[in-house]
Order: structure tokens, then sequence, then C-alpha cells
């Protein structure tokens, strides 16, 4: 019984609609359209950070192609104190990182996708400065990352949901 299961397993998901999102490998309509993503320089080390993310994860210019789109990131990093001590001094600070950006056509100067990505780290202030500017550090290379994922995974399903755009 467990044999038909296991066979019939993959009719089932078929039929519920669930697709692949990169479908045809790197020649498939969402890798060349990831492939095809301009990213031009963001304002500040948390920029340069993110631009960096989504270039590694876009595999902008990894294909050859010239670019067919542009995605336009603004950065809103802030750093706030949290939790008084005692003493009143800070016990805990919240590094938020939030993206707003726009996934532009180059051909018709459409915007494709208007969207907001974000996420946020709490630091513990500790006594040592110098453990706590390396918390904060590794906290906005975290969150880079992370909303350099999210980014490119809101792109992606964008350019899955429109594939006659893409080609």
């Amino acid at each position: 019984m467990k044999r038909l299961g296991i066979l019939l397993l993959p009719f089932a998901l078929a039929a519920c609609g669930l697709q692949p999102m990169y479908a045809g490998g790197g020649n498939g309509a969402v890798a060349q359209g990831l492939g095809a993503v301009e990213v031009p320089a963001i304002e500040g080390k948390a920029g340069w950070l993110v631009r960096n993310a989504l270039v590694d994860r876009l595999g902008a210019g990894g294909h050859g192609a010239a670019a067919r789109y542009q995605l336009d990131v603004r950065l809103d990093d802030k750093l706030e104190g949290l939790g008084l001590l005692s003493d009143d001094t800070i016990g805990r600070e919240r590094r938020t990182l939030r993206a707003r950006y726009q996934l532009v056509d180059l051909a018709s100067g459409a915007i494709v996708l208007d969207a907001t990505a974000g996420s946020d780290a709490g630091i513990d202030v500790v006594s040592s400065e110098y453990a706590t500017i390396a918390a904060e550090r590794t906290a906005l290379e975290n969150l880079s990352r992370e909303v350099a994922d999210r980014i490119v995974t809101r792109v992606a399903l964008q350019l899955r949901a429109a594939p006659a755009k893409v080609q």
C-alpha cells in the first residue's frame, strides 16, 4: 500500500498546481530573467552589502546577456536602543533594515514590481565596546543577506508569474 502511495505522489503534486520555480535550470525563464537584472549602486555600507548579496544571488552578468531589468533599491537602516538598565545605560539594541525596491523594465520604463522587504535583529549591549560594535556589524551583514534573499525571491515570483514579459 505504501508503494502505491509513493507512486501516486507525483501525480497528486501535479494536480495541486505546484510548479518548480526554476524549471529548465539555467535556461529557464526565471533564471534567464534573474540573470538579466542590473543592480545599480546603493548608498551606504548597508547598500554595498545588499547590492553584493543581490548580485551574487541574481547571477547578474553571469549569462552574458544584456540587462533587461533594473532593480532600484532604497534602504533604511536604523539602530535603536532598547531596555534601559538600572544605571541608565542601554542593555539591548535593535537593528532594522528595510528596503523599498522597484523592478523596472529597461525597454519600456514600466515598473514591473514595486515592493518592500525588511528584517530586524536584537543585539545585546555588553561592557566591551568592541564586542558591541562587532555584534552591530554582524547584525548588519546578516540582515543584508536576509533582505537580499527576500528581494530575489519576490523578483523570481514576479518573473515566473509574467513569463511573457521576461522573453
